[in-house]
């Protein structure tokens, strides 16, 4: 061990003793040490920040994983090796800069300990190692007085750093306050030890590493920002999807003195799921809400069909329970036993809107090689832009919003060599039953024009960043303005709506609203113009209504990165002025006159828009018999197959 420490010190003397010879004073060659071994080390230290932002780039792929299999470490530390080795992330590099910190220390206390060996190289030489009353070859705790300064100014160089690193750091900003206080704590007690037990010089060696790592910091964020590196909108989502299952599941445990309410039930049936040996036809949704989903095909095989619909869902308290019938049987499959259900499924076709099929919990049939698992979407935009980039490869059928969407779908398949996946011209349920919804509704008459402000739920959206220029733009134009914001931005962010409300003076106005309430859709069919940033509310409004959309160009959604490779336009970007207008958060002064133009301009009339419609969205208005006729007729192609079966 001595003859490593000497070998690090020797190395190291050699750039004190060029320091020494640069600026002939200890302190100032101490310190000039200190900065050259930043400078040395700089390419390091650039390799761990890209590592870093690569860990938290990947951090909202893992916080699903661990709300996905929650409770279950052994399959999380299984699935995160699985991530780690795809994006070539070396979980240890983080560790670098400690060791490295640790290798130099050692060094450098055999420098300051023998510092005329290092420094003079055999020549004679005096060094003058006193700073007025302070010995920097002394040792704090053997000589007192001015010198507890030093083991002092140390820890306090240490708080510091850690303090910047809490706030700007990639890796450690993302940390929890146990983890941060944690290092903290670590950091200051060693510069204390440092400090106070070994000799004067290496204590101020230490301050002002500290020190130049800060600056180093801000250096490396500047050369390699990473914001322009991480979706934090999908961190963020990833946190709140990881919360809701911490909350669902300490809702839903054995506890001590009680057991789970919905254990039993969720024995009950799994044990009838698995009864049906001859099962034809399920659906999985993964909580309440999900049913609109595939409402207009259930209900037409329901109608058309004496197929028995078997309806999974995670959520136990689900209101599809309170439909069950003779055909329309429900089951109550939480999260860890979904796992075993999905890999012994013997049912024909499997219909669900969870992509990542594979990626994550949910995998194919293990006992039968032949079923057909189908993707039905929740909305109608781009999968290539807003999922990630394999999260449809595993589906052997996908129903299809549009035209872009059939697209990218082959594009992907024909650059990646994928097999070809049954592309069904399908629609959507959502807007097919706003449009009926909208048919219906009583139309009362207006006094004024009405404007819908709806953000999407991401971190930079219109109410985040520039909502009070917005509203300063339309004021005085005869409009009545309601903002009603996402339902995650009412339950996280009550504090900055309390004080939009108070800064307008919302609740004394006639002519503006602030909408929580998300019972009914009324007021998103009542506007005259929707303005949004990257919501999917804009086609269900405009496809709906007939009326345009005013989009504000905040930063984009992206979950694939990469979706530019395959040539083709999303359609979150080919629509946005093609429904309505887009503009830069730099050209909110113009809003009245971009509003006008909608209001009035024959572009965006309703035929106009019914024409776009048609074009861009399949079968509007017939999703559910297209749906529903093409799994009656798989369906009759497995009977059929089954039956062959049977006769040989």
């Amino acid at each position: 061990m001595d003859y490593i420490v000497g070998l690090i010190g020797s190395v190291l003397g050699w750039l004190m003793y060029y320091c020494y010879r640069i600026l002939p004073n200890y302190l100032i060659s101490i310190i000039l040490f200190t900065f050259a071994t930043k400078i040395v080390l700089l390419p390091v230290s650039l390799w761990v920040q890209r590592n870093s932002i690569k860990m938290v780039k990947m951090q909202p792929e893992i916080n699903l994983i661990k709300a996905k299999y929650y409770g279950n470490g052994e399959k999380i530390s299984e699935e995160q090796y699985e991530l780690y080795k795809r994006e070539h992330y070396q979980p240890l590099a983080d560790l670098i800069p400690l060791a490295l910190q640790l290798i130099l220390l050692m060094g450098v206390i055999d420098v300051i300990n023998h510092p005329e060996q290092h420094i003079f190289r055999g020549k004679s030489g005096v060094l003058d190692t006193v700073l007025g009353s302070l010995d920097l070859s002394s040792v704090p705790a053997e000589v007192g007085g001015i010198s507890y300064l030093i083991p002092l100014i140390a820890a306090f160089s240490a708080w510091f750093m850690c303090f910047i690193q809490n706030k700007i750091n990639v890796l450690q900003a993302e940390q929890g306050k146990l983890n941060q206080l944690g290092t903290m704590i670590l950091s200051i007690g060693l510069s204390l030890y440092l400090g106070f037990f070994v000799k004067t010089g290496v204590g101020i060696y230490w301050t002002f590493s500290n020190l130049f790592s800060v600056m180093q910091l801000y250096f490396l964020n500047l050369v390699m920002n990473p914001k322009h590196y991480i979706d934090y909108e999908a961190l963020e989502k990833s946190r709140e999807e990881l919360k809701a299952a911490s909350v669902f599941y300490s809702q839903h445990k054995k506890k001590l003195f009680g057991k789970d309410p919905y254990r039993k039930k969720e024995r009950a049936d799994y044990k009838r799921f698995f009864k049906d040996y001859e099962m034809q036809l399920v659906f999985y949704s993964e909580k309440n809400g999900f049913y609109k989903y595939f409402q207009n095909i259930i209900e037409t095989l329901l109608e058309q069909s004496d197929v028995i619909i078997n309806y999974v869902t995670s959520d136990p308290q689900d209101k599809v329970f309170e439909m069950e019938s003779e055909r329309f049987k429900p089951y109550y499959i939480g999260e860890n036993k979904l796992i075993v259900l999905m890999m012994k499924m013997e049912a024909d076709i499997v219909v669900m809107t969870t992509p990542d099929l594979e990626s994550f919990h949910i995998k194919r049939s293990l006992v039968r090689k032949d079923n057909e698992y189908i993707y039905v979407p929740h909305d109608v935009n781009s999968p290539n832009l807003t999922f990630r980039k394999e999260a449809l490869d595993h589906f052997d059928t996908i129903f299809s919003s549009g035209c872009l969407c059939t697209a990218e779908i082959r594009k992907r398949e024909e650059l990646y060599k994928l097999p070809q996946k049954n592309i069904i011209p399908w629609g959507s349920s959502v807007i097919d039953n706003m449009i009926q919804s909208y048919k219906v509704m009583d139309k009362k008459e207006k006094k004024c024009k009405e404007i819908l402000i709806a953000p999407s739920w991401q971190k930079d959206n219109i109410l985040s960043t520039c909502i009070d220029e917005m509203l300063n733009s339309l004021q005085g134009y005869g409009y009545h303005i309601i903002i009603r914001p996402h339902p995650q931005f009412v339950r996280h962010e009550q504090e900055r709506l309390d004080a939009l409300r108070e800064k307008f003076h919302i609740d004394a106005r006639s002519n503006m609203e602030l909408q929580t309430d998300f019972s009914s859709n009324r007021t998103v069919y009542e506007a005259d113009v929707l303005i949004t940033d990257w919501s999917s509310i804009a086609f269900e409004y405009s496809f709906a209504t007939l009326k345009p959309s005013l989009f504000i160009n905040t930063p984009m959604k992206v979950m694939n990165e990469d979706y530019v490779e395959l040539g083709i336009t999303p359609i979150d970007i080919e629509l946005r002025n093609k429904i309505g207008r887009s503009i830069g958060t730099d050209q909110l002064a113009s809003l009245p006159e971009v509003v006008e133009e909608l209001l009035s301009d024959n572009a965006f009339s309703k035929e106009a828009l019914a024409d776009i419609r048609e074009k861009y969205i399949y079968h509007v208005g017939h999703s559910g018999e297209v749906g529903a006729s093409y799994i009656m007729e798989r369906l009759a192609y497995y009977q059929k197959k089954h039956e062959e079966e049977e006769e040989y």
